[in-house]
């Protein structure tokens, strides 16, 4: 349930990925479906926007040939170079908006009802896929602010799935090339002015950690709320990507993540522990920025119980039980669960019922094919 998408680089390894997108400088040269933030704005989301091209590899051959895993997330290498046209010509593909914190965003919308509440940024290319995903979340009701990039195309995300698990593999291209000065202008930075919400998934670290650390630091000193995602292993284990985290750590008023994740960051840490409640009880313990409230962090372990730690104290929250002939595809279950969450958070609500909305949209996720919002939610506080 808690599976989480990955936003990577094509064609090169997480440390290649790293030197290489601070060397490309690309000017942006225009921002695509632009208005200005509605009144109700409460929630905002960066992140690294891709288009899932998802298909279902019934034998397993796609996934052997390509050494991909199920239940994993990775960044695409050079190996993976033939990984997306072969999709697209062999197997019935579908494609959704995706990215980790775009799903979330879109999930809160779902759940919220209400018109104008959630608006997202990060970089596209200039073509169809960018178009589709624009017009994807202007129908859920999310109002998008990209940078467009017309020199790069929009990133993708393969989504392999195999027996209701999946397995992904993305290409950033033009999520990669997102820039702080994007953000710090007036008209795009109005955005993060009338919020009192944002949330980014670890992801986000891999390209702009100016911008992630302009935000947080807005929210400390306006008192609002910001929210961080661990996202995937491997942002704890390639040093340059842990070190942003760390610093944007004592910002960080909500941390979400899964059991290995959370084990992952303790090794980061050197804590000599894989007790999930430990974990986040030491993350939460963490110190925190000058003026920020004690931290909250929820680890989400699958079909069980959902773990939330703040001020030395641990509590859990189960999940709702699903048949397995119900289970069509757990990608992005992790993401509607932070977009629930997140849908009675900007409501006041209290953790119990923040975690209900989390599990009931995940519930709904995971029974259809990829990140899609099912007709009109029914969940009751």
């Amino acid at each position: 349930r808690r599976r989480r998408r990955v936003v990577g680089a094509r064609h090169r390894t997480p440390n290649a990925h790293r030197t290489s997108h601070t060397a490309h400088r690309t000017t942006f040269s225009r921002t695509m479906s632009a208005p200005a933030p509605t009144a109700a704005l409460t929630l905002l989301g960066m992140g690294n926007p891709l288009l899932d091209i998802s298909c279902v590899d019934a034998d397993g051959a796609l996934l052997s040939k390509y050494d991909l895993k199920l239940n994993n997330a990775i960044l695409a290498e050079e190996a993976h170079g033939k990984l997306y046209d072969e999709m697209v010509e062999k197997y019935e593909v579908e494609y959704i908006a995706g990215g980790a914190t775009q799903n979330s965003i879109r999930v809160a919308q779902w759940m919220s009802q209400k018109s104008g509440t959630t608006a997202y940024m990060g970089c596209v290319g200039d073509d169809k896929f960018a178009a589709q995903m624009t017009a994807s979340c202007k129908a859920d009701g999310v109002t998008t602010n990209y940078m467009v990039d017309a020199s790069t195309p929009t990133g993708t995300c393969a989504v392999i799935v195999k027996d209701g698990e999946r397995s992904l593999c993305a290409a950033l291209n033009a999520a990669n090339n997102y820039k702080a000065e994007h953000l710090n202008a007036p008209e795009n930075f109005a955005f993060v002015e009338a919020a009192k919400f944002y949330y980014m998934a670890g992801f986000f670290i891999t390209v702009s950690p100016e911008s992630i650390m302009r935000v947080a630091k807005h929210a400390c000193e306006n008192k609002k709320t910001f929210m961080m995602n661990l996202s995937a292993p491997f942002i704890m284990q390639v040093p340059p990507f842990l070190s942003a985290l760390l610093e944007a750590l004592p910002y960080v008023d909500i941390l979400f993540g899964n059991e290995s994740e959370a084990v992952t960051f303790a090794e980061s840490q050197n804590w000599e522990t894989k007790d999930v409640k430990e974990i986040a009880l030491k993350i939460a313990a963490m110190p925190v920025a000058e003026g920020k409230p004690s931290r909250t962090v929820v680890i989400t372990q699958g079909c069980d119980p959902t773990i939330v730690a703040r001020d030395g104290a641990a509590n859990e929250y189960g999940v709702i039980p699903l048949a397995k002939e119900d289970l069509v595809d757990t990608n992005g279950a992790g993401d509607a669960f932070v977009g629930g969450f997140l849908s009675q958070l900007m409501e006041g609500a209290d953790t119990a019922t923040c975690c209900s909305a989390g599990n009931y949209a995940a519930n709904k996720i995971i029974q259809e094919s990829g990140c899609k919002c099912p007709g009109t939610p029914d969940f009751k506080p």
